[in-house]
C-alpha cells in the first residue's frame, strides 16, 4: 500500500508540475504580412467557374449508336 501511496503521489506532483510549464512560442512559417520590404508570389487570376462544365439535360439518343461509338475497335455489337 506505502507503494501505490507514492505512486499516486509521483504523479500527481508529475501532472502539476505539467500544468505550470509554459508551452513554446510558435515559429513564424510566413513573412510578416505587414512588412512591405516582404517578396510575395504572385498569383494568376482564375475565374471561379473556370473548368466546369454544363449538366444540362440534353434530348433523347440511341443507346445503342452511343455505346458503339465509344466501344474499342469500332465495331457494332449483335
Amino acid at each position: 500500500m506505502l507503494f501505490r501511496r507514492s505512486s499516486v503521489g509521483v504523479a500527481a506532483l508529475a501532472a502539476l508540475l505539467a500544468g505550470c510549464s509554459s508551452a513554446p512560442l510558435p515559429q513564424a512559417v510566413s513573412p510578416d504580412p505587414a512588412d512591405p520590404e516582404t517578396l510575395t508570389i504572385t498569383q494568376p487570376y482564375q475565374p471561379v467557374m473556370a473548368g466546369t462544365s454544363s449538366h444540362t439535360p440534353v434530348g433523347l439518343k440511341s443507346w445503342r449508336e452511343l455505346n458503339d461509338s465509344v466501344a474499342p475497335g469500332g465495331s457494332r455489337s449483335p
